[in-house]
């Protein structure tokens, strides 16, 4: 009994499975995970939020007894 036809056949038919895999185990990394939360809050306070209310301070450095941390969002308005 000759195999290859059978398993040229199956990877004809689903060839398109291993790189739909690779992108949804890329999707669910921590790393894009937080790569996409912090876009969606980009873009939730670029266009949600009123300009003259509201200032968006990214990336914000602030030092400790260790060393440094780093704050990925601070929203500052006349509300607090």
């Amino acid at each position: 009994m000759n195999i290859t036809p059978v398993l040229e056949q199956i990877i004809v038919t689903y060839w398109w499975l291993i790189p739909a895999l690779f992108i949804i185990s890329l999707l669910k990394s921590p790393f894009m995970k937080g790569v996409l939360g912090e876009l969606q809050v980009n873009l939730a306070a670029r266009f949600l939020l009123d300009k003259n209310k509201y200032i968006l301070f990214k990336n914000v450095t602030l030092p400790t007894e260790d060393g440094t941390t780093q704050v990925d969002h601070v929203i500052v308005s006349r509300y607090g």
